[in-house]
This record gives C-alpha cells, structure tokens and sequence, in this order.
C-alpha cells in the first residue's frame, strides 16, 4: 500500500535574540540559534548573512550609503521583491516606522513558491539604507518550508524592531 507523501518535522527553537557588536553603522538583535558571516562583495564591507544552518536558511542583508539616491535603492528593492512575481501567488506589503530611532521601511510577504518569502527594506530617509532577503537553499515548496519561513519571519520582524542606526 502506498503511503502519502510526508515532510520531516522540524523542531523550531523558542524565540531568544541577542544584540549584534559590530563595527557596522547599525545594531539589531538576531536569533541565538543564528551566525552572522560578513558577506564578502567587493567594495561593500557593511554586507551580512544572517544563517540558520539547522534550517538550511539565510537572511542576506545588504548596507548602501544614501547619497541623493534614496528612490533609486527603494526602486531597486521594490524590483528584486516583484521579480518574484512570476512564481508568486501575491505578494504583501507592510510598512514599518519607528520614528523614536529614525528607522522606516517596508516588509515584503512573498506568498506561493517563490525563491524568497520575506524580503525588508530599512532607511532613516537621509545617510542609510539596509536591505534582507530570506533564502532557503533548497527548491521551494510553500507547504514544506512554511512552518520555518514564518518562524524565521517573527525573528525578521524582530530585528526590524530592534534596529537602529549608529550616529
């Protein structure tokens, strides 16, 4: 007799954060059960992952300067989320302000099997901007990954409340 086919279960650790030290222009708490690796891309030494290795997932995260080019990098965000519009099923935008520490942004919700299922921007409008994408680094399956994709979207939403830029 055939049996159906399954997915292994994966036990998700409670949701504890630390802050990150570092000598970027910016501070957020992240998941203990994560690394953070400085992303090597030449001339961008502010480039992070933030990896879940039991999950087999990253947050790659990207620090641009703002030099009177704040509506070319949203727009440029704004592509690589719709980009993921072929595969989509829809894809939801939610804005963040924490005016308090100068953060504003928007979260991305990629709904389908898509590459990436959650994707922010965070700017103070003015000097910085810091993008993150959430990828697993496997072929997408909406109903394997989704109890991991929205564990790791309330540690997102964690480090976007968190966040602060360095004066």
């Amino acid at each position: 007799m055939p049996l159906p086919y399954g997915f292994f279960r994966v036990d998700l650790p409670p949701h504890e954060y630390k802050k990150v030290n570092n000598n970027y222009p910016f501070d957020f708490e992240m998941s203990t059960s994560t690394e953070l690796n400085q992303h090597h891309v030449k001339g961008e030494e502010n480039w992070v992952d933030i990896r879940y290795s039991k999950l087999n997932a990253s947050i790659y995260c990207s620090y641009m300067p703002v030099n009177n080019n704040l509506e070319k990098l949203l727009e440029d965000a704004r592509r690589f989320v719709y980009k993921h519009s072929v595969k989509a099923d829809g894809i939801g935008e939610k804005l963040f302000e924490n005016p308090d520490k100068s953060v504003f942004g928007i979260l991305y919700d990629l709904k389908g099997n898509t590459a990436s299922s959650v994707q922010f921007v965070l700017t103070d409008s003015t000097k910085h901007f810091f993008r993150g994408s959430l990828y697993f680094e496997n072929v997408p399956n909406k109903d394997s990954i989704a109890p991991m994709a929205s564990y790791i979207r309330e540690d997102i939403l964690h480090l976007m409340e968190s966040f602060e830029w360095k004066k």
